[in-house]
């Protein structure tokens, strides 16, 4: 959170319309989804910058309102960055539940041309699905849960079993199973991930670190 007198300074940075108002793009920190496009007044920024949640300006009501105060679907703000004009924002948020009223987790899910895959949200959607899975009230009905529950030995035997497969693929010049067998290696790292309490998250900020 910002102190307000530092807030007003980091609005004035930003080069409101004619109207008062900023778009902002809502991406998720995570996955990288754009969530939704809404708009910011100063004092709705200075509001988000404040109290470290999002808070916009309506323009149908013609007031502010805190995303996720009546559906508890707020949104965290990690960090806002202003493009090199100053008139856009885009405010990456940990999102608590769904972003579109329709409960949609996107507002933008709707196909209007092409079709594209989403490359940078494959990790974490698969963390979430190992989270999911690793919580199965029995872990016989789940494979996860089963691994998770083996420990770290087993864990680690299965993650270079499949390392060993991608390499055996890979000497082979077997193009389309070196595709498979590294989403299985992909998979049961994100599950010894789990096990261990590492996030993607973690291993990007080291990869990061290693850029410096």
């Amino acid at each position: 959170m910002t102190a307000p007198a530092a807030a007003a300074d980091l609005a004035a940075q930003v080069r409101f319309g004619p109207d008062g108002l900023v778009p902002a793009i809502v991406q998720d920190a995570t996955t990288g989804r754009v969530l939704t496009l809404a708009w910011m007044s100063a004092a709705s920024l200075e509001r988000t910058l404040a109290d470290g949640e999002t808070w916009f300006w309506s323009r149908s009501r013609n007031e502010l309102w805190h995303k996720g105060a009546t559906s508890g679907h707020t949104q965290r703000v990690r960090a806002i960055r202003l493009d090199c004009d100053g008139d856009a924002l885009v405010v990456l948020v940990d999102q608590v539940g769904v972003a579109c009223h329709t409960g949609e987790e996107t507002c933008f899910h709707r196909p209007l041309s092409g079709e594209a895959a989403e490359p940078f949200a494959a990790l974490p959607d698969l963390e979430r699905i190992v989270a999911e899975r690793a919580e199965a009230a029995d872990p016989e009905s789940s494979y996860t849960a089963r691994l998770l529950a083996k420990g770290a030995d087993t864990l680690g035997k299965k993650v270079g079993e499949e390392a060993t497969e991608v390499a055996m693929a890979m000497k082979g010049a077997e193009r389309d199973r070196v595709v498979e067998e590294s989403a299985d290696l992909l998979y049961h790292l994100v599950v010894l991930w789990r096990g261990a309490g590492v996030r993607s998250e973690d291993v990007a900020a080291a990869l990061a670190a290693r850029r410096r």
